[in-house]
């Protein structure tokens, strides 16, 4: 299956659980699996920015390493860029998965556990041309001083090691790292935050100006509504596996048509001490992703919660156009 023209990567139906073993003194047996991604289909566009938000545990970081493969999908379609990912790598045919991973790149969390300690930084961005062998030797040091300068570094930076790093500077290392390799697509997991607020903005910016000029897409996985405000076109909202809600950004943010997304957006710090807004505060914890709820996953904490919610499983349903939601009940918040 070939993905439309004005998207990048398709992701339909996919599935990722974990096996949970009870370990004898011989033997284990299975005890269970955790439900980290559930019949999750997503769409990025060229140029466009997806963001991926939803509670820490939700999943959102399996989903982004499943598409990648660095966690092999259960069951499911992922096609970028008109290729099918499950079928290339299945084929182990070393060309074609160059070829994707040149394609989709990872920018992770932490900078300061992703930079290898022990290697220069010239070393770190060379070593995708080693691996991938796109840009002849006699022109590494070039390119490696071409993407320093990319995300406002200087060139004798390349002879040091990431502990002479601010955290900020490594996670702009990171994404040279990524973009070593002419990517199309980057999933960035949490980039900013294990960062210190003021360096945020500065990350933040710096992918936005390299999306501008390099016509990157991104998925952006975060936590953090407020960034994800800021540089998204497309939200998705992810609880317990599942995608519950997706819109344009400013849709999302505006009108929300799901309980959960309702209760995440009042969750948001106001600057403004004189400005009162309601807080939903969700009773209980978040469910066992071992054990999920039947019907909705989020009824055991939604305030308007019926017996049909406990039953059926509600569809991710488009409500008004390009606006999705998975609730029996978003009729009523529009």
């Amino acid at each position: 299956m070939e993905t439309s023209t004005q998207n990048l990567l398709e992701i339909k139906n996919l599935v990722k659980h974990f096996l949970i073993y009870n370990r004898g003194i011989l033997l284990k047996t299975k005890a269970g699996e955790v439900h980290a991604v559930d019949d999750v289909s997503i769409t990025i566009g060229r140029g466009e920015n997806l963001g991926l938000v939803g509670e820490s545990g939700c999943g959102k970081t399996t989903l982004g390493k499943t598409l990648m493969f660095l966690e092999e999908p259960d069951s499911g379609e992922i096609n970028y860029d008109g290729m099918d990912m499950v079928a290339a790598f299945g084929s182990k045919d070393e060309e074609k998965i160059r070829r994707l991973r040149r394609g989709i790149q990872m920018v992770f969390q932490n900078p300061y556990t992703s930079l290898d300690p022990r290697m220069t930084i010239y070393d770190i961005l060379c070593e995708p041309f080693i691996i991938h062998k796109h840009v002849p030797q006699k022109e590494w040091k070039e390119r490696v001083y071409d993407l320093l300068k990319m995300v406002n570094l200087e060139e004798y930076h390349a002879e040091r090691y990431p502990h002479e790093f601010s955290g900020g500077q490594r996670q702009r290392i990171a994404i040279a790292r990524a973009l070593a390799v002419d990517p199309k697509l980057i999933v960035a997991d949490e980039p900013v935050s294990s960062l210190d607020v003021s360096i945020r903005a500065q990350i933040l910016n710096l992918l936005t100006d390299l999306q501008e000029k390099k016509g990157l897409s991104y998925l952006y996985i975060s936590h953090d509504l407020s960034s994800v405000r800021q540089i998204t076109n497309r939200v998705a909202v992810m609880y317990l596996g599942k995608i519950v809600e997706t819109s344009k950004t400013d849709e999302v943010f505006t009108k929300p048509l799901n309980p959960y997304t309702q209760a995440l957006l009042s969750a948001i710090p106001i600057p403004d001490p004189e400005k009162n807004r309601t807080k939903i505060i969700l009773p209980g914890e978040v469910p066992s992703a071992t054990n999920p709820p039947p019907g909705c996953r989020f009824h055991p904490r939604c305030p308007y919660a019926t017996e049909l919610c406990s039953r059926e499983e509600p569809l991710l349903r488009e409500i008004t156009p390009a606006h999705f939601s998975a609730c029996h009940y978003s009729e009523k918040f529009l």
